[in-house]
This record gives C-alpha cells, sequence and structure tokens, in this order.
C-alpha cells in the first residue's frame, strides 16, 4: 500500500465483522497477497495518542489481533489464546494511513504457534510483532 485510501474495498479488502472489542477500534480489513492474507485498518482519528499519530496500543490490538487469526488457520481452525506477544516501535503511523500486517508462521508445535509479522503504515514500516499462541485442545 503506498497511498492512503478511503475505501479499501476499491483495493480488494474485504471488512471483517466484529461484536467483540475489535468492533469498538475496527474494522479490520482482510485480502490475500498471494498465497498469504494480510490485514489492515484505516487510521482514524480516534486512533491518535496525544502527539496526533496512531496510538501504540492500537497497533498492538491490530496485530495480536491478525497474528492470532493465522495461529487459528495454522492450527486447523482450532481456538489460540496468546501467550507472548512482543512490539517493536520503529516509526509513527500517522492518523489517515492505511496500516497493515501479514502474518507469517514462524514455527509449529503440537501446543504452541509462533508468528511474526512487520505493521506498515502506507507501505512504511513502523513496527514489528512477534508472538507465541497456545492451541487449545478438548479435553477427550
Amino acid at each position: 500500500m503506498t497511498t492512503s485510501m478511503n475505501d479499501p474495498r476499491t483495493a480488494g479488502w474485504t471488512m471483517q465483522a466484529d461484536d467483540g472489542f475489535v468492533g469498538l477500534v475496527g474494522p479490520f480489513w482482510t485480502r490475500m497477497v498471494g498465497e498469504h492474507p494480510a490485514y489492515g485498518f484505516l487510521a482514524e482519528p480516534r486512533h491518535a495518542n496525544l502527539l496526533n499519530v496512531v496510538q501504540g496500543g492500537m497497533l498492538m490490538t491490530f496485530a495480536d489481533r491478525a497474528l492470532g487469526l493465522e495461529a487459528w488457520k495454522a492450527a486447523g481452525d482450532t481456538p489460540c489464546v496468546t501467550l507472548q506477544f512482543n512490539t517493536q516501535f520503529i516509526a509513527a503511523a500517522p492518523i489517515g494511513a492505511f496500516v497493515e500486517v501479514e502474518p507469517r508462521v514462524i514455527r509449529m508445535t503440537r501446543s504452541m504457534v509462533f508468528l511474526e509479522g512487520q505493521i506498515l503504515a502506507d507501505g512504511t514500516l513502523v513496527a514489528s510483532a512477534q508472538g507465541i499462541w497456545k492451541i487449545l485442545r478438548q479435553r477427550s
């Protein structure tokens, strides 16, 4: 993504419906980039911090959801929960930018999924995120 957009649908993004917490800070969007899913959101004034750029907690919420959804998929659509989540902030994400991440599964075991993703705002790297998700298996 190299320019801000007002309607992500024009660039092939699909809105993800969510009635929970993410519905309060979203909407979040998704689309395929080659064989990998990408997730995005349009940075609105309500996402601003005191410096009038995207609040770091918003970037973390977004990345946790996107990487977490990919953990579920990697685990065969089995629920997963975040065990550890790390974020490194690299640059400010401006209000009005389209922010996106392409989660990547780094490793998977029988009980955990390890993921990472780079967060871009209008194509500029603004943060990096890594995490570990626990696969919740039903006991027989």
